[in-house]
C-alpha cells in the first residue's frame, strides 16, 4: 500500500511528525497554564520579559517547525544506505526525542514544580541537546537543521529569561 500511495504515506509522516512535536507542547502546557495566573504572575520579571500571550503562538510555531524538521529526517530513512546511513538517521532521531523530552521537563520543573534553579539546569542541557540535534540533522538534511535554528534562538532567549527569573525571585 505504501508503494501505491507514496504521497499519502509522506503526508501521514508529516502529520505524525508535527503532531508528536505539538503533543510535547500540549504536555508542557498542562504544567504551565495553571501557574501563569498565580505563581508566574507574582514573579519579578526581567527587563526583556515578553508579554505572556506571545509564548503560545511562538511555541506552537516552533513545534510545527520541529515536526517538519523531524519529517525531513524520517522521510530520508527509506533512501538511506543500509548500515551507516540508517544508523545516522536513527541516532539523530533519538537526539531529537531527547531534546523534546527536555523541553517537556523544563515546563515541569519551571512551572509545575515552580523551581527556576532546576529548570535552569534543564534548559542548559536542552540548549546543548538542540545544538547536537542541529549538527546531526545537518549531516542528513540541511533544510531539517535550518528549521531548528529559530528554536535554538528562542531557547537561547529563554536561558536569559530563566536565569533572570531565578535570580530576581
Amino acid at each position: 500500500m505504501s508503494y501505491q500511495y507514496p504521497n499519502i504515506r509522506k503526508a501521514l509522516q508529516l502529520v505524525v511528525s508535527v503532531a508528536v512535536s505539538e503533543l510535547a507542547g500540549i504536555i508542557g502546557a498542562a504544567f504551565t497554564a495553571p501557574s501563569i495566573p498565580t505563581w508566574y504572575a507574582g514573579l519579578v520579571k526581567p527587563a526583556l520579559n515578553p508579554p505572556a500571550w506571545i509564548f503560545g503562538p511562538v511555541w506552537t510555531t516552533l513545534y510545527a517547525l520541529m515536526g517538519t524538521s523531524l519529517f525531513l529526517i524520517w522521510s530520508s530513512y527509506a533512501k538511506a544506505s543500509e548500515g551507516l546511513g540508517k544508523t545516522k538517521i536513527v541516532r539523530a532521531s533519538w537526539m531529537f526525542f531527547i531534546q523534546l523530552a527536555l523541553t517537556i521537563f523544563w515546563s515541569i520543573f519551571f512551572f509545575g514544580m515552580q523551581n527556576p534553579a532546576l529548570a535552569f539546569a534543564d534548559i542548559i542541557l536542552l540548549w546543548l541537546a538542540i545544538l547536537t540535534t542541529i549538527i546531526l540533522f545537518y549531516r542528513i538534511s540541511k533544510p531539517a537543521s535550518y528549521l531548528l535554528l529559530p528554536y535554538i534562538l528562542w531557547v537561547s532567549f529563554a536561558v536569559y529569561l530563566n536565569y533572570s527569573l531565578w535570580m530576581l525571585n
